[in-house]
């Protein structure tokens, strides 16, 4: 029904629970696909995925947007949906995601977030995220596709080429081609719950400084790296 490709790299501390959440969801477990796609970890994150997975293999292409298009490839599904490994996505997210594109006209569809740890400056981030995703849906003046929480029909994604390999920016600059494959559509019901250690490590206007530097440069710089990060937790599991 549909395959679900979630790229990793050193995940062991958070992937377990991302895979049991997408494991346990409304519809039956046979009639979906979870596709792990490897980025060369160093720590358990494969050994630990492989216990859930369909599919678990080490990426060929470059980057977090090459390791989704790695999974698209070998997907046997006709809709195809992606997630992080550090992600929770809800009960019903499969179920929704399908339902999504049960409209032929609909290429790609495209949901909000929710804060894994529900503190109040996490609320935050998630109200300012939410906000420009509905906005930008609403207006149809951009179309903010989080990595975490899209599905796809397949056929039309393979035409449009997938995702770009770049640093940052690539789930924003896939809809831009999926647009003139047909209807993107925002489903409010496919909800993700979403990690936001990145913007505690590194700051929030930091990170959204570099993000949008990255952007501005095509995708891709030499003077900031948005993707393969090292986090401080991460350091001292591998020390340990």
């Amino acid at each position: 029904m549909i395959s679900v490709v979630i790229p990793a790299y050193n995940e062991e501390k958070r992937i377990k629970r991302s895979l049991e959440a997408l494991s346990h969801q409304t519809i039956p477990r046979d009639d979906y696909e979870l596709i792990v796609v490897d980025g060369g970890s160093y720590d358990k994150t494969y050994e630990i995925a492989r216990d859930y997975a369909d599919m678990v293999f080490v990426q060929e292409s470059e980057r977090v947007a090459g390791a989704r298009n790695d999974g698209f490839l070998r997907a046997r599904s006709n809709l195809v949906a992606t997630t992080d490994a550090d992600s929770i996505v809800a009960p019903d997210w499969v179920e929704h995601a399908v339902r999504s594109l049960s409209d032929p006209r609909v290429v790609l569809s495209f949901g909000p977030v929710t804060p894994i740890e529900k503190n109040d400056i996490n609320k935050r981030y998630a109200l300012l995220f939410n906000g420009l995703i509905k906005f930008g849906a609403h207006s149809k003046l951009y179309y903010y596709t989080l990595g975490c929480n899209t599905a796809f029909r397949k056929d039309a994604l393979l035409k449009a080429g997938m995702y770009r390999i770049m640093d940052a920016g690539d789930d924003l600059e896939i809809a831009v081609r999926m647009r003139k494959m047909g209807k993107v559509k925002f489903a409010p019901d496919m909800k993700v719950g979403f990690d936001f250690r990145r913007y505690h490590e590194f700051g929030f206007w930091n990170t959204l400084y570099e993000w949008y530097y990255i952007v501005l440069q095509g995708g891709i710089s030499d003077k900031y790296s948005y993707t393969r990060r090292e986090y401080h937790d991460d350091v001292i599991m591998q020390e340990k």
